[in-house]
């Protein structure tokens, strides 16, 4: 690893930290590409509740937590997108870590060449009520450089055949639940979609959740749900992986996906304790997962829970729907969290 680069300030009313993010400084090929972190707290405040949430870069889940690009573009996201609760995210024990983005990002497209890079700027942490509480960090460019192999295999694989539900190493008992899930998932989605059908202009459930009413905002959810359709039955669902997932913590973790192999959804601990419906379900969840599929959408998680979903609309409706990658270079949809609120008035 090499120049630490620009620091990042963050001020936590009296406690401040510094986030040192370094890219390699010789140029590396895609399977040696990793990054380190380092937070540090300078301020009169001892911070113990400063959660590893699976939005940031102290986290060693291979999600999406870099704005990366260069003169020809974004690299392609191959990681995993995660449906978890942050206020049960494990805290932080260390301010350093080095994350391994191997397999993470795929530069074919882009090439060979020098890449800028900022880190995710937003923390969670645990304030002195108890409340769980998210600040928003300034943030830095930092690069690198790729050369030679543009891109890293990984471990997830589609399910090729989408005929109907099937599971690895899932117990009888949870395949019972599974599949009740999904077909509850599936009709979740067909309500959604005759609704949106019957509407044109903006309903108070839809401004709640997507903000002003646009045609073409509109366009996007239907297309969305349209897209999702039927795929809750025909999903292979993986019950054991998750438990090995690297930065994955199982207990506080619905499920993940890998979006560019739509028809496998990996399945975690907080899945099973959860209600077959209803918010934070185990029918939301495969909803949610089913929409970060690029085929469905590849929608991205700006907030969680209803409270911020429903302030994101109102403050921010064109973010509600649309996630920035790489300086406007490119966008994607995002429903956020969707089980979520508007469909459970279907249940």
């Amino acid at each position: 690893m090499g120049n630490p680069g620009k620091f990042t300030w963050i001020s936590f009313r009296s406690a401040s930290l510094i986030l040192d993010v370094a890219g390699p400084s010789s140029a590396v090929d895609a399977s040696s590409l990793s990054v380190k972190a380092t937070l540090r707290n300078i301020g009169d405040e001892t911070l113990k509740a400063l959660l590893n949430d699976l939005r940031t870069v102290l986290s060693k889940a291979k999600t999406n937590t870099f704005i990366i690009f260069s003169e020809s573009g974004t690299p392609r996201f191959t990681g995993i997108k995660a449906k978890y609760v942050p206020s049960m995210a494990a805290a932080l024990n260390k301010g350093k870590i080095v994350r391994d983005l191997a397999g993470v990002y795929n530069f074919t497209l882009t090439g060979e060449g020098a890449y800028n890079f900022e880190a995710g700027n937003l923390f969670n942490y645990i304030d002195a009520s108890g409340a769980l509480k998210t600040v928003e960090a300034s943030t830095n460019t930092h690069r690198f450089k790729i050369a030679g192999k543009l891109a890293a295999g990984n471990s997830y694989t589609p399910n090729l055949s989408k005929r109907a539900v099937s599971f690895t190493g899932c117990s009888s008992t949870q395949q019972s639940q599974i599949s009740a899930a999904a077909t509850a998932s599936n009709t979740y989605v067909s309500k959604v979609n005759s609704y949106l059908a019957g509407i044109s202009s903006g309903t108070t459930r839809y401004t709640t959740w997507f903000g002003a009413f646009t045609t073409s905002r509109y366009n996007t959810v239907v297309s969305h749900y349209k897209n999702i359709g039927t795929n809750a039955t025909a999903t292979n669902y993986d019950c054991t992986a998750c438990k090995s997932e690297p930065g994955i913590d199982y207990d506080s973790t619905f499920a993940y996906v890998n979006p560019p192999s739509p028809g496998k959804i990996y399945l975690c601990g907080a899945f099973w304790s959860a209600p077959n419906t209803g918010t934070d379900s185990r029918a939301g969840t495969i909803v949610h997962e089913n929409s970060h599929f690029t085929v469905n959408g590849g929608t991205d998680d700006h907030v969680y829970g209803q409270s911020s979903a429903k302030s994101l609309a109102k403050s921010n409706p064109a973010q509600a729907l649309i996630t920035r990658t790489t300086m406007s270079i490119s966008l994607r949809i995002t429903l956020h969290s969707l089980e979520f609120n508007m469909i459970r008035d279907y249940v």
